[in-house]
């Protein structure tokens, strides 16, 4: 039987656009009451502010989801317990590289078909927020190609499809920590976000040959299709290591909505990780296990040319319970 979400989430699983901007802020008075009325307004206008900007071309495929820091949660909702695993980015060190852990009060990950769009969305949702915010990061994303990244390979393969798409990124009410309290509210239709923006030596990428490249990713460049995994004990490829299964080998699926972002005239390439997911250990696992390696020592090798440049940890509501947060601002 299939799990059931009885009320709307976010339209956290919109299709690939070929524009998104992934705008990250951080709260400038955490302790004024002001300021958290100016911000719960806001994100709570959210939808209204979309179809605003949307109504200008039905077909740009318009949508914007909005995520809430572990900090913001603490700040603006007092009152409302903190979904079960909603918490910082834990910085993970490996024995050669580490996924740093970075500041992050709100995420808006914003899609369409069309740059002006976005464009215009933000510039909106900015005005609102006034002073109440500033920018930790605002990185443009596009479409490259068949949704390949800058390094050559298809990106997000083993995305789920069809009815898996609920399974692995809502949280349904039997998940809930706590059923029908209010933490229950908070997290039903939610999901934890995970954003990391990584940036690639293209130089020295290139500079390996395909075979070693599609031994590093774990598929053919050209064709996308899966290698053999290595023996056990012996060095994985990076599709190996983010993939994390029960107890009986059935896989936890995330989603991912990455994008290159970059600009050859300042010599920046790189690829913007977003992944949604109904349990945010999996995120973590799959981290862990490439920033240390499994087993520990043999970390994922597509890190010798990637480096994360940011980590931050989001939860997204429903929306009802987004369009709540405004009531009690008015």
């Amino acid at each position: 039987m299939a799990r059931r979400v009885p009320i709307t989430p976010q339209n956290v699983s919109a299709p690939l656009t070929s524009s998104a901007t992934f705008l990250v802020l951080r709260m400038t008075n955490a302790n004024s009451p002001s300021s958290a009325d100016t911000i719960l307004s806001t994100i709570s206008s959210v939808a209204d502010l979309s179809k605003n900007v949307s109504i200008r071309d039905l077909s740009a495929s318009f949508s914007c989801t909005v995520g809430i820091g572990s900090n913001a949660w603490s700040a603006l909702l007092p009152q409302t317990p903190k979904p079960a695993e909603l918490h910082p980015f834990r910085e993970i060190k490996g024995r050669v590289h580490t996924a740093v852990s970075t500041p992050g009060d709100l995420l808006f990950h914003i899609r369409s078909e069309r740059r002006d769009l976005n464009f215009e969305f933000e510039k909106q949702l900015l005005d609102l927020l006034g002073d109440e915010v500033e920018v930790v990061d605002d990185t443009e994303g596009f479409r490259y190609f068949d949704v390949r990244d800058l390094l050559g390979f298809v990106d997000g393969t083993a995305n789920p499809v069809g009815e898996e798409v609920n399974e692995a990124v809502l949280i349904t009410r039997e998940e809930s920590a706590t059923g029908q309290d209010a933490k229950a509210e908070a997290e039903v239709g939610g999901s934890y976000i995970v954003v990391q923006k990584y940036v690639h030596d293209m130089k020295r990428w290139s500079s390996l040959p395909t075979e070693m490249q599609e031994a590093i990713i774990g598929r053919r460049k050209w064709e996308n299709v899966e290698l053999d995994d290595a023996e056990e004990g012996k060095q994985a490829a990076h599709k190996t290591l983010t993939t994390v299964e029960d107890a009986d080998g059935n896989e936890y699926g995330i989603l991912r909505d990455n994008m290159p972002f970059g600009s050859p005239g300042r010599g920046e390439f790189g690829t913007y990780f977003i992944g949604y997911s109904a349990r945010l250990w999996v995120i973590e696992r799959m981290l862990e296990r490439m920033f240390i390696g499994n087993p520990p020592g043999l970390h994922d090798r597509l890190l010798d040319y990637s480096t994360p440049l940011t980590g931050c940890v989001f939860f997204a509501p429903s929306v009802s319970f987004l369009a709540s947060l405004g009531k009690d601002c008015a």
